[in-house]
């Protein structure tokens, strides 16, 4: 099937919930959840490793207003990890709600849960507590074997088998290899070696962590959460607090933003832990301060890839070793890693002969890590492209062209992506694309506008996937009502991305209605139909397909209702939009009159309910390149234009994927020049604001232009594909590539801050 003219897809339709965010309505978890809860404030470690030896909770209980005050001593035993991903969850069971062996520095060490806030900072401040301060781990590089043991425990726990091993401080490893790579490596004319190092970045979503819980008339756990996964919430909560699923039910409202921080159950298991002890409602929001210290940032990674190549710029083998710092818990440590390799060597399938991939992931006594948009292809990608780049700027060969040699192309099988094939692939339109609307020949001459000034250009190339193969499901449910309209229910979770939109936009071109005629609801445990969840760029895709699959089941459905009403068989009539149509008589029966009748003496479903998973995730794909100008004498690197190009299938909403692409180079854009994660001496995170942990503006990020190349993905729904983390993966890259440019030297530790600018010396 190949593209056509629709009436709601690839259309700009207006966000459902546009009006509702702009007018300032109650939407959030804080505006919804009921006032009357109790206020639940966390007692935070300020050391990086120790032991509670001593805690007396004695004079904060006694603070009027407070209702209670929970240690380790208080809480069960049973190891859990609050990722969220599907079960057997791949990463390791290490948590307890409170634990006596306290793991970094913002670690949870007391729960206080008040009347009111002032009531709970002050008990918060009263409780005295005696460490034994044991030598923490503080350095990713020096973690593998080292004898001090972030988690020394008897009972760590795996679910799946990964290569970990809590005795050597790992979480995971592996090691994969596909061809001759020494073989290969010594025939090439030109071998590079080169370490890459990426911070533990903050997601920095303006909603911090927050989630509300209650028992409700009927005994059961009813959390509101701002989450991304209220089935795998549900599970964690399930596991922790020793409470059976069927009594449990999670749901979230509007998302103010997640970017995979919210695919971790960060604070959930506090306010329930409240209401299953104290039978009153409990909410907890966490602090900016806590959303930076305590949150879910990205993995720390340090890269070294060695690469093989031709003096004609022909790339034939790549050995990439990852290390990644986990932090103090393993949550998402063995999945994230793996994407730092297989989304970022299969861009140059077009040449390679040969591969390897291994890495280590290992704990530390740091800030845990998690999912953040890009999931470790971003990382991977900052390597993978920077060594690309040396290569070119090496052989004196154009930075683009040389990714035109290399390059993956459409129909090609992929060894380094789990042998899938290519079926939509426009990256090399893309880089032409993009060559010609940036003015790329022009732009990238290293050009002196005097006083010290320099511009130039960068550029990068980027992969994800669209789903995680044979592990993601999604579901949806359609139903029709008796004025002729339809309900959309889905476990996926709109967090701004666009989701409730994009999936009634599908669902109103295969009912032949208006997407105002489609009413969205989602997510709920007791009512949406399963659904992993909205994370590995896997909502459009996989749920787009159930959401296709429901309306075509729900059409023979009403057809068959239908027929009963004109007393013919099913197959001789047709579905028409707003009714059924008999075509031999010309006989036709409403939507209303179907609705209606099926609430009459009527044994056939008006309505359905479908389930999608797929065995492959196929990539989008994206070039980037950008024009900087550099103060040679302050280090200061302004971004004057960035022009993207991306294939993402058939753009469903190409207002929406245009916004997250702009928000993803601005995402990345900081990460590459300003937002830092640096550790005082004793483990301490020392940007625990955003005085400190500098975010880009819209002054920081220059001109943004995005424009799309179509492909048509045929596994996705009307060929789409994702759109969600592609867009984070280029600017780190292409921004090192034109710093390089401008100053000779190359930058291979983010964030690249003018400070490392201005006191960089040129290399040859």
């Amino acid at each position: 099937m190949e593209h056509k003219e629709y009436k709601s897809i690839n259309k700009s339709v207006r966000k459902k919930d546009s009006m509702q965010l702009l007018l300032g309505k109650p939407v959030y978890t804080d505006d919804v959840s009921p006032k009357d809860a109790l206020i639940v404030k966390i007692l935070r470690s300020p050391h990086a490793n120790a032991i509670v030896e001593e805690i007396n909770t004695d004079i904060a209980k006694k603070v009027p207003g407070v209702v209670a005050v929970y240690t380790w001593e208080d809480v069960p035993k049973t190891r859990f990890a609050i990722a969220g991903q599907t079960f057997p969850e791949p990463s390791p069971y290490d948590r307890l709600i409170l634990d006596r062996h306290v793991r970094f520095a913002g670690d949870a060490v007391a729960i206080v849960a008040a009347e009111t806030e002032k009531a709970a900072v002050k008990a918060m401040n009263l409780i005295k507590v005696k460490y034994q301060v044991l030598e923490a781990v503080l350095d990713f590089r020096t973690a593998k074997d080292n004898p001090v043991l972030v988690h020394p425990e008897d009972d760590w726990f795996p679910p799946c088998e990964v290569g970990g091993d809590p005795k050597r401080n790992m979480v995971a490893s592996a090691d994969e290899t596909h061809g001759d790579v020494e073989g290969i490596l010594s025939e090439c004319d030109i071998v590079l070696e080169r370490t890459y190092h990426t911070k533990a970045y903050n997601q920095a979503m303006m909603e911090p962590f927050t989630a509300y819980a209650e028992f409700d008339r009927y005994g059961r756990l009813h959390l509101i959460s701002s989450t991304q996964i209220v089935f795998h919430t549900r599970r964690i909560l399930s596991r922790a607090l020793g409470i059976p699923k069927s009594k449990i039910r999670v749901e979230k409202p509007r998302i103010g933003g997640g970017f995979g921080a919210k695919q971790t159950a960060v604070c959930d298991v506090y306010p329930a832990f409240v209401a299953m002890k104290t039978g009153r409602p409990a909410q907890i929001i966490y602090t900016r301060e806590e959303s930076q210290i305590a949150g879910s940032p990205r993995h720390e990674m340090e890269i070294t890839v060695r690469m093989g190549a031709m003096n004609d710029g022909t790339i034939r083998v790549m050995d990439l070793y990852t290390l990644s710092n986990t932090g103090a818990y393993g949550e998402h440590g063995p999945t994230t890693v793996g994407l730092s390799g297989h989304k970022a060597i299969p861009l140059y399938t077009g040449s390679l002969e040969a591969f390897r991939f291994h890495y280590d992931v290992v704990y530390t006594n740091h800030q845990a890590a998690g999912a953040y948009r890009g999931y470790g292809a971003t990382q991977g990608i900052f390597a993978v492209e920077s060594i690309v780049n040396e290569l070119a700027e090496k052989i004196g060969m154009d930075a683009s062209v040389i990714r035109d040699r290399n390059m993956l192309k459409e129909g090609m099988v992929m060894p380094a992506y789990y042998n899938e094939i290519a079926n939509s692939c426009a990256l090399d339109r893309c880089m032409e694309h993009c060559r010609q609307l940036f003015n790329w020949e022009e732009r990238s001459k290293v050009r002196d506008m005097g006083n010290g000034k320099v511009r130039t250009a960068g550029v990068a190339m980027a992969m994800q996937g669209s789903c995680i193969s044979n592990i993601d499901v999604g579901s949806a449910t359609l139903k029709l009502s008796e004025d002729g309209t339809y309900n959309l229910i889905i476990g996926a979770a709109d967090m701004g991305t666009g989701c409730d939109t994009i999936l009634a936009q599908m669902a109103a071109e295969l009912m032949d209605c208006d997407v105002d005629d489609i009413a969205v609801f989602g997510a709920d445990t007791d009512v949406s139909p399963y659904d992993s969840g909205s994370y590995a760029s896997s909502t459009t895709y996989i749920t787009g397909q159930a959401v296709v699959k429901a309306c075509n089941e729900l059409k023979k459905n009403i057809c068959a209702i239908a027929s009963e009403m004109l007393g013919c068989a099913e197959e001789e009539v047709e579905f028409a939009g707003t009714c059924v149509r008999h075509p031999g008589t010309g006989q036709t029966v409403s939507l209303t009159d179907i609705a209606y009748k099926a609430q009459v003496g009527n044994t056939i479903a008006a309505e359905s309910t479908a389930t999608h998973s797929s065995p492959v995730s196929p990539p989008p794909y994206m070039v980037g390149m950008v024009e900087i100008e550099l103060d040679k004498l302050t280090g200061e690197v302004k971004v004057l234009d960035y022009t993207a190009v991306v294939d993402c299938g058939i753009p469903i909403n190409p207002a929406l994927a245009r916004i997250q692409t702009e928000g993803g180079i601005v995402q990345g854009i900081g990460h590459t020049l300003m937002e830092n994660v640096t550790y005082d001496g004793r483990g301490k995170p020392m940007e625990s604001s955003f005085m400190q942990y500098k975010l880009p503006t819209r002054l920081d990020v220059g001109n943004l232009t995005v424009e799309f190349e179509h492909t048509y993905e045929p596994t996705g729904p009307f060929g789409a594909k994702s759109i969600g983390e592609i867009v984070i993966n280029t600017p780190a890259p292409a921004i090192a590539h034109a710093i390089r440019r401008a100053t000779g030297v190359w930058h291979r530790t983010l964030p690249i801050t003018p400070e490392n600018i201005a006191m960089s010396v040129s290399e040859d």
